[in-house]
């Protein structure tokens, strides 16, 4: 399941975190890398020990806390904290799968199940640098505009294509879901899109939009691992 999240961070967000880059220090990508993903990243990552980067995080988490349609397709019981990364002069990412554990710095695993990259750079500023994910209808390239927001499972095989003009800053995170099955978790994201418009419609004392509510959770209850 590929999700898009249009706006995720408002103008006023995306000024405050270009602010914030202003005069950030930007170390080789490969530092982060792992396995044979080491040999195929070329790009620049923020300082993980930046004060930007810091309050970038918060503002993202913050801003993912309050959107409800990621919190209907993810159900996070983890975020692994964002990173922020910069492709330039050609860089780029070539195929790869994301590592299926990653350690939080208090040493919690936090498997990935969905992986997310938040453009924070206007697509018109910019050539190449999409986004392709492999999935079992094909290759999907995609290309967001700044504060878009794009959801995916982690079990992809991904790149970023070569930036030829310009620079691309995006933001990239893993969830870990309450659900590991994708089948049971992309379920549940339809049943919820169908009860959040059927409320719209007739109202939370529907009866059916109770009885629908009430097996929503019970899925949740069966399924999930808190």
């Amino acid at each position: 399941m590929l999700i898009a999240i249009e706006d995720l961070l408002s103008s006023a967000d995306l000024l405050q975190i270009t602010a914030q880059l202003q005069d950030a220090r930007w170390l080789d990508g490969k530092d982060t890398a792992t396995g044979p993903a080491k040999a195929v990243k070329h790009n620049l990552q923020l300082d993980s020990y930046s004060p930007a980067l810091a309050e970038i995080r918060s503002l993202i988490v913050q801003r993912l806390s309050t959107s409800m349609l990621f919190q209907s397709a993810a159900l996070p019981r983890h975020i692994f904290p964002p990173l922020v990364n910069c492709h330039r002069d050609g860089g780029e990412y070539g195929l790869h799968t994301d590592s299926a554990i990653l350690t939080l710095p208090d040493h919690t695993p936090v498997r990935s199940d969905l992986s997310a990259t938040i453009f924070l750079t206007p697509a018109e500023d910019y050539d190449g640098g999409e986004l392709v994910i492999e999935s079992t209808y094909g290759a999907q390239s995609i290309k967001l505009g700044a504060g878009d927001m794009v959801l995916y499972p982690s079990s992809s095989l991904h790149c970023v294509n070569p930036v030829t003009r310009g620079s691309r800053i995006a933001a990239c995170f893993w969830v870990q879901s309450l659900l590991a099955n994708p089948q049971q978790r992309e379920q549940l994201f339809e049943l919820d899109q169908s009860i959040q418009s059927l409320t719209v419609e007739r109202g939370t004392q529907c009866p059916q939009v109770q009885r629908l509510t009430a097996v929503y959770h019970n899925l949740v209850r069966m399924w999930a691992t808190p």
